[in-house]
């Protein structure tokens, strides 16, 4: 566990910079003992600690983000440390919130705002959409958003609709913004860094039903390799990884249906089937080379995601791999996706959400007869 952060507040009540480095340096020190199992919403919340004391115009707001620590406790300890100027709760108006984001990231600043859940961004939508996504180009390149727009995302934690949903396809389809989506705890850590220091706007979409998924990590380690070896730390946007190699078939996922699609290759192993499974960790931009380069060799794809599969990403990615690997498919690419109903009751989740059973039936439909 993190040790108990004490800082001294200065009479608006933030938090010295000299003060809040040390409170990070602190925290830092208690994780430099080696590769411990780590949450990924332990992973987040250092990043932001991170971010926050390596540069003093990062801040963090949104509802109930400060004393709360966030509803999923990802914020968790960031006010104690750097003060409520730098991390503090708002009314509940997303709109209010992604339009103040807007006005301090022309200023200067870089905020990291939470929508809490992945529905209730939508009353924010218009200011996402108009503002966030086309200030950059409205001023002929003038005025820069560095701003990240975290929002928790999917299903999988028993939630109902407006607490579940898989908004991803929104954003994606908004020429202007760039969307993230870890699926392991180090690329949650690194992916929060690089978006927190680029100068674009960021969705950065966490899969809520990962936070609490672990994975041995030197948090440490890694803020060493981010700061100091990769000098600005930039290695994940548009780079897919391989994260499982085989030869049979490519399995493409990215967020919440990265360990399904995993677990579903393991599953196809014990039958004698090699599947690659391809995270592509940033929608936008779109690792066209790895995705293509893995279809090519295997000649065959199914392409995950608990999004609804009509006019989706999925449906992208299909069309995508279709244009470059047309030649090399042995059989039509499949999807496997969530049902293209609004999310259900909790007790129904399973069969809306993909599944093992249900990426193995595509697979086995792939035409693998002569």
């Amino acid at each position: 566990m993190s040790p108990t952060i004490t800082t001294s507040a200065e009479p608006n009540g933030n938090v010295s910079a000299a003060t809040a480095r040390a409170a990070a340096s602190a925290a830092a020190s208690a994780e430099a003992a080696g590769p411990q199992p780590v949450t990924m919403a332990k992973a987040l919340n250092t990043a932001m600690a991170h971010a926050m004391a390596a540069d003093d115009s990062v801040l963090v707001f949104g509802e109930d983000v400060g004393k709360l620590g966030g509803v999923f406790r990802i914020t968790d300890g960031l006010m104690a440390a750097f003060g409520e100027q730098r991390c503090f709760d708002t009314p509940l108006a997303e709109s209010g919130i992604v339009g103040m984001a807007v006005g301090m990231a022309i200023n200067g600043m870089r905020p990291v705002i939470e929508m809490q859940f992945d529905a209730f961004a939508y009353p924010a939508f218009e200011q996402i959409v108009s503002h966030v996504a086309k200030m950059h180009n409205r001023t002929k390149g003038r005025v820069k958003l560095p701003m990240v727009i975290r929002v928790p995302y999917a299903g999988g934690i028993g939630g109902v609709e407006h607490h579940c949903d898989s908004s991803e396809s929104y954003y994606a389809h908004t020429a202007g913004l760039k969307v993230y989506t870890p699926a392991t705890v180090p690329d949650a850590y690194r992916m929060l860094r690089e978006a927190i220091d680029s100068d674009d706007p960021i969705m950065f979409m966490e899969p809520k039903k990962l936070y609490w998924s672990k994975d041995l990590v030197d948090l440490e380690l890694l803020r060493e390799d981010y700061e100091g070896k990769n000098g600005n730390g930039r290695g994940t946007e548009g780079r897919a990884a391989v994260a499982r190699s085989g030869t049979d078939a490519t399995l493409i996922a990215y967020g919440p249906s990265v360990p399904t699609a995993l677990a579903a290759a393991a599953a196809a192993a014990e039958e004698g089937r090699s599947l690659e499974v391809i995270d592509i960790r940033t929608i936008v931009p779109f690792d066209d080379e790895t995705v293509a380069a893995s279809v090519r060799k295997t000649g065959r794809a199914v392409v995950i995601a608990e999004a609804h599969g009509f006019a989706s990403v999925s449906s992208e990615i299909v069309a995508r791999v279709q244009e470059r690997c047309f030649h090399y498919l042995a059989a039509p690419i499949r999807r496997v996706t969530g049902f293209d109903v609004p999310y259900p009751a909790p007790k129904l989740e399973h069969y809306y959400l993909p599944g093992v059973d249900r990426i193995l039936d595509a697979v086995d439909d792939l035409q693998w007869e002569d």
